[in-house]
């Protein structure tokens, strides 16, 4: 074989192409789209992340939603209460335009409690009976003598009976109730009335059939257990 001199080798040497760089730039737009892809993913990830964890809170919030009570029930003023006396028990519907004050006051000594154990104090037949802290004072004292002196009441349809009221000018450190059980002309000059007897007439003529002194006063004691609250009748 042949030699070839170093002199061919040479040119062949310088023939042969040398292997081709890779350029800074193709270097940095590589790297950009690796750091793209990443950030990418990593967006993607986040994305799916908070979107998990505010579906786990929404469905927390509205299961909680479903156990929790009705606000609006629990804040809104009752419309209604029961009076469970020695007789049985009186169901009050509340006036919700009856005065502020007046219905207030009762609410908050109903849940205090304050009712329990009153006594009814007075029962006048066909006229009204009256429970509360305080024997008869003022205005309604006058009003109930006059009307018991009479020996009749004249009736009018303007007030029908079984009215619930209290006295217009009542005792700060308690509350005077009274029921109607007649017609009464002028009842709101000696009461504020709040409410009415929607079940448990009965039991109201019940007690006002109960005998009495000659002051009106039960001879045998009768009273309020308590005073129970209701949204509903």
């Amino acid at each position: 074989m042949a030699r070839i001199k170093p002199k061919q080798l040479l040119i062949q040497s310088k023939t042969k192409k040398a292997p081709s760089r890779i350029s800074y730039s193709t270097i940095i737009t590589w790297n950009l789209i690796v750091v793209l892809v990443v950030l990418s993913l990593y967006a993607t990830y986040r994305h799916w992340h908070q979107r998990s964890a505010q579906d786990i809170e929404m469905d927390l919030h509205q299961a909680e939603l479903a156990v929790r009570p009705d606000d609006s029930k629990m804040t809104s003023r009752p419309g209604f209460a029961v009076m469970n006396t020695g007789k049985g028990p009186i169901t009050i519907e509340i006036y919700k335009d009856a005065s502020a004050h007046v219905v207030d006051r009762f609410i908050n000594l109903c849940k205090r409690n304050h009712f329990k154990g009153m006594p009814f104090r007075h029962i006048i037949k066909n006229f009204v009976i009256q429970g509360g802290d305080f024997d008869f004072d003022g205005a309604a004292q006058e009003w109930i003598k006059k009307a018991k002196a009479s020996g009749k009441n004249d009736l009018s349809p303007k007030h029908e009976a079984f009215m619930i009221g209290t006295a217009k000018n009542p005792n700060n450190k308690g509350f005077d109730l009274f029921i109607t059980t007649a017609p009464i002309p002028d009842l709101n000059d000696k009461l504020v009335v709040f409410g009415r007897v929607i079940k448990g007439e009965d039991i109201v003529q019940e007690i006002e059939e109960v005998d009495t002194d000659e002051h009106y006063q039960p001879k045998t004691p009768i009273g309020i257990m308590n005073i129970i609250l209701k949204q509903e009748p």
